[in-house]
């Protein structure tokens, strides 16, 4: 039986020590913090596995350096079973997925579409890595030099990527490096150092690891804010980022929330000349899935034709109103018939026009078009170029060079308050569309000869019944939600005009409380019904697919445009022929809805939220670090008046638990509390921690150590008499070594 007791008190003991183990603990800190990177709102899980995987491994480790032979072939094949699960998994995510694995691992992660199977791949190799490597140079042979190496790791990651590292991150990576080396170094007992009690030495090691990293973090810290222009100029210059750049340039069928939740990334992307900030379109999306809460391509996002990229005609807004104009103004009965009439002989006024210039930062396939283009009036570029009727322009199989130069010419805003435009725009959301562009195109027909204008207005109906009319089931589509459907109504009771339900869907995220948050994390179950109804927190992805499917159940076609923002200022002279004033970066990824209003065409809104950004992302990692420390200070001012208090409370909660206990229970609690307050060694006897409390302190524990004996050993009944005897001494051994300690620290 005693036997038995002592295996399991030292199997108890062993996963004790094995599980407490710092360099585990590390590890699976370190672990969390590099897939942060990767999956942020996984991180925690992957520190958790991190945990447990790497106790079995160091198991293994364990056997590898107790057994060099036999556990160099463990070790070898514990390595050949993770390259092996390594290989399964990359090629599970190469499915249907369209860059490498190696190709998605040195590129900027906010530059790609998150893959999971990538994600777990990397996992694999950084723990089979950061496990050896830490194990190896702390436990076999310690290296400060390569455990710093291994501790800049995770922070080089975030670096090449301008990414902010979580604070609890760095402050746990640094606590957990300090610990390492105390433990592995400094401690480590040699034929010049002997540490008798090693456990007592953590008391001061932990306070003052607390203190480092409170201070640490409330020290004022300059602001640097780094110029990385040159750099990634630099880099994109660099014929392999080139062709990294070319590589990453497919065809996306698919886009979701992961996209643009990123936040962070500082990649620059374009970089333009313009009088005002550009909305820059690069690919439309015309089917939303609910269930998978994402969007993908139909027949019009994807249908490129070659074009005469010489001053090639982009967008003709209200062509096809002047084309009805036209027709009512040949036909009486027409115009009465479809509402013209009151608008016999007026044109629409057009809005003024601008130029801008949009430079290539990064090799790519797309032309960055910007928002209003009426036409690209020039391009550097000498290959072919297609089109969209959707209004993306691409170069096919080969890619733009980085500065390569694109010239637009776009309308300003203001169509709708110029003149009688929203009138005559509003007169068209009343009939039968489809019908009367029929009738409108018959009547142009019938007088193409009298004038050349007319097969012109005949084209622009031909086009839109073409390009829009055709698709037009297909950009209505919400799923038949009668959530998101009754909501429309509700909103646009009364109201006949598209453009009005398009200004009240875009202005009702403004004030029904809605949240921007690059930190938010979306549920596997969420989707654009959730968003509305429910969470009210996403990015420009959600606030975009919100107003479209509401549009479409309000009737309005609308589909979903994918791009950048360009609004941050740029003032390299370096490059571009420094001309350019604003750029585009990775973190400018943007999502925006565009709605068919018909007469004037596809026409461009902004519903998300920008002006209730959360906080999170305008507070520096700075001050972030001075917050946590003001955080640990004050915990651990808590933690040390606990500390200070615990003796005396803990002694009069042991005497009032004794009060319940048997005498001989009781004897034995005693004896188990004296060695614990005067550090004797667990295997001490009776006799042995009675001596030592008399040298300690003078307390004399002669009674409480023979009651003990007879209790434990003879197995007698003790009294009651006894038992208070016992306590009576217990209470002036406790308080002879208060005063001893007392006197002890006087005199120091």
């Amino acid at each position: 039986m005693i036997m038995h007791d002592t295996e399991t008190k030292s199997t108890g003991k062993f996963f004790l020590k094995t599980c407490l183990d710092p360099v585990l603990l590390y590890t699976a800190v370190v672990m969390a913090a590099l897939m942060y990177h990767y999956r942020s709102g996984l991180a925690i899980v992957y520190g958790i596995v991190s945990y447990i995987a790497g106790w079995l491994v160091f198991r293994i480790f364990d056997f590898v350096n107790k057994h060099k032979f036999l556990g160099a072939i463990a070790y070898g094949l514990t390595g050949i079973l993770v390259l092996a699960a390594t290989g399964y998994v990359v090629r599970l995510g190469e499915r249907d997925y369209p860059i490498p694995f190696w190709l998605w691992f040195i590129t900027p992660q906010d530059s790609l579409e998150y893959n999971k199977w990538f994600t777990v791949a990397i996992y694999l190799l950084f723990f089979m890595f950061m496990a050896s490597a830490v194990y190896y140079f702390t436990k076999v042979r310690y290296r400060i030099f390569m455990n710093f190496l291994l501790f800049i790791i995770p922070f080089a990651i975030y670096g090449k990527e301008y990414e902010k590292m979580p604070t609890i991150y760095i402050i746990l990576l640094a606590v957990g490096y300090i610990i390492l080396m105390i433990e592995y170094r400094q401690l480590q007992n040699n034929d010049k150092t002997v540490i008798v009690n090693k456990n007592s030495i953590w008391k001061p090691i932990a306070v003052y690891t607390a203190v480092f990293a409170g201070v640490a973090a409330i020290v004022p810290k300059p602001q640097v804010e780094a110029d990385r222009t040159y750099i990634e100029t630099l880099m994109n210059a660099d014929a392999f980022t080139d062709r990294l750049n070319k590589m990453l340039d497919v065809f996306r069928e698919t886009t979701d929330n992961n996209y643009f939740s990123a936040g962070s990334g500082r990649t620059l992307i374009l970089v333009g000349e313009s009088v005002e900030p550009l909305k820059i379109k690069t690919a439309t999306f015309t089917t939303y899935d609910f269930d998978k809460d994402s969007w993908s391509v139909e027949e019009p996002d994807k249908d490129f034709e070659w074009i005469d990229k010489e001053k090639y005609k982009i967008s003709a807004p209200a062509s096809c109103l002047q084309a009805y104009l036209a027709a009512a103004g040949l036909d009486e009965n027409f115009a009465e018939k479809y509402g013209f009439s009151d608008f016999a002989d007026v044109e629409p006024e057009m809005p003024p026009t601008r130029d801008c210039s949009i430079y290539l930062a990064r090799s790519t396939v797309y032309v960055p078009v910007p928002e209003r283009a009426l036409s690209m009036e020039s391009t550097e570029y000498r290959g072919d170029i297609s089109a969209t009727t959707a209004g993306v322009l691409s170069s096919g199989k080969n890619s733009f060079d980085p500065g390569c130069k694109f010239t637009f010419k776009y309308a300003v805003d203001d169509f709708m308050n110029l003149g009688r435009n929203k009138e005559m725009s509003d007169a068209l959301c009343c009939v039968d569309y489809d019908a009367m562009s029929e009738e409108a195109m018959d009547i142009l027909d019938e007088h193409h000869v009298e004038d050349v204008k007319y097969t012109d207005y005949y084209n622009v109906l031909y086009e839109e019944r073409e390009n829009f009319l055709q698709y037009e089931d297909l950009y209505l589509d919400y799923d038949d939600n009668e959530k998101i459907k009754q909501l429309a109504d509700e909103l646009t009771q009364g109201i006949s005009s598209d453009y009005e339900k398009a200004k009240i869907f875009e202005r009702y995220f403004y004030e029904n409380n809605y949240i921007y948050d690059l930190k938010y994390k979306k549920a596997s179950s969420e989707n654009a019904e959730t968003f509305i109804f429910s969470t009210k927190t996403g990015v420009c992805y959600e606030y975009a697919t919100a107003m479209i499917m509401l549009s479409r159940a309000a009737g309005i076609p609308a589909r979903f445009c994918e791009g950048y923002s360009m609004s941050e200022p740029f003032d390299s002279e370096r490059f571009y022929r420094g001309k350019a004033n604003l750029s585009a970066s990775s973190k400018d990824a943007h999502g925006f809805p565009e709605l068919y209003i018909k007469g004037y065409g596809w026409m461009t809104f902004e519903p998300t939220l920008t002006d209730n950004v959360s906080g999170s992302d305008n507070v520096s990692a700075t001050n972030l670090l001075a917050r946590a420390g003001m955080i640990i200070l004050v915990v651990l001012l808590l933690i040390l008046g606990v500390a200070k208090l615990y003796p005396r409370i803990s002694h009069r909660v042991f005497l009032v638990l004794c009060r319940k206990k048997s005498p001989s229970e009781t004897a034995a609690a005693v004896m188990h509390r004296i060695r614990r307050l005067y550090g004797a060694e667990s295997g001490c006897t009776s006799k042995e921690t009675a001596e030592l409390a008399a040298v300690n302190s003078g307390a004399d524990i002669g009674f409480t150590a023979k009651m003990f004996d007879k209790a434990v050993y003879g197995e007698e009944i003790l009294s009651e008499a006894e038992k208070t005897k016992i306590l009576e001494e217990y209470v002036r051994a406790y308080m002879s070594l208060t005063e001893s300690k007392k006197r002890r620290h006087k005199a120091a």
